[in-house]
């Protein structure tokens, strides 16, 4: 086909009115994304993408790039009902865009599937991710893998539903979705889950190996933290120079402390290590400047 009838067959296909809504579609999500992002206004963000699904209906549905600003605004919107406290309406709003369970596209059923097991109900997702993955069409699509993953692991698992998740492993959707050794390392999964639930209580008098090891892992941190500030503090004492600047000596501190350590300030057990590092920040402090202020007050 020579250049000039394939510019006609494209012009067929994308006329100039369909190009331009779409260009309009485009520049609707990017703001979406800006108030979302940016300026944190969810409400706004999401009736931005209320307004731009309400435009890609009444255009060809055919396009893919009317599927693609579909599903860009589908997703935006979903971020916003959960920025919004407003999760338990997330689903029922994608299928009012896409009708059928089946249809959503492969990211938006990850996306569900994560937020609904975020919030601590995944069975909220149980009819609709069954759905979608024993639909035959959807075997072939990019993410279906991901979705089986994220069903098995974040819906089957923590709902001890053990009888459908072998069943999802061993039958047509395991073989589609998973390599031989990933099938076996979700049986084990599926065994190790059962095991725990199998398990007796522990006694809450005893603390568990997870907290001691908690403690400890703690402690090594602090430890290194400490020794991080120490060596600071050398290089304080020998800053008489000025070759080693407090401000970045002060920064450097506060990011090591903030990397390292991760600490809720707000926590009462944060308190003795917030009190170290302000103590070994005053003795940088006093060996850098106390020898200056001294000298200016005397001649004063």
């Amino acid at each position: 086909m020579s250049s000039s009838s394939a510019a006609r067959s494209f012009g067929s296909v994308c006329s100039p009115q369909l190009t331009c809504s779409l260009t309009q579609m485009s520049s609707m999500l990017d703001t979406a994304a800006e108030q979302m992002m940016v300026e944190q206004d969810f409400q706004e963000a999401f009736d931005t993408c209320d307004r731009g699904l309400e435009s890609l209906a009444n255009m060809d549905q055919e396009d893919s790039r009317c599927g693609e600003l579909k599903a860009g605004f589908c997703m935006l919107g979903m971020q916003a009902l959960a920025e919004l406290n407003q999760w338990h309406g997330v689903l029922s709003w994608i299928l009012q865009q896409y009708e059928h369970q089946e249809k959503i596209p492969a990211k938006i059923m990850q996306m569900c599937i994560l937020l609904y097991s975020k919030v601590g109900e995944p069975a909220v997702m149980q009819d609709a991710a069954r759905v979608w993955l024993h639909c035959l069409p959807n075997s072939t699509v990019t993410g279906f893998g991901t979705v089986a993953e994220l069903y098995l692991l974040h819906v089957l698992v923590p709902l001890g539903d053990r009888d459908e998740a072998l069943q999802l492993i061993q039958g047509q959707v395991g073989s589609s979705a998973f390599s031989e050794e990933q099938r076996q390392t979700a049986l084990d999964v599926v065994e190790e889950k059962e095991r725990q639930n199998e398990e007796p209580p522990p006694d809450p008098g005893i603390r568990p190996d997870s907290e001691i090891a908690t403690h400890s892992t703690q402690g090594s941190v602090i430890r290194k933290l400490q020794a991080m500030l120490r060596f600071l503090y050398r290089k304080a004492l020998l800053a008489g120079s000025g070759s080693f600047s407090f401000r970045k000596l002060f920064i450097a501190a506060v990011l090591l402390y903030m990397l390292l350590l991760r600490m809720d300030p707000a926590l009462p057990s944060s308190f003795m290590w917030i009190s170290k590092l302000l103590q070994l920040l005053r003795q940088m402090w006093t060996a850098m400047f106390a020898p200056y202020h001294q000298a200016l007050t005397k001649r004063l």
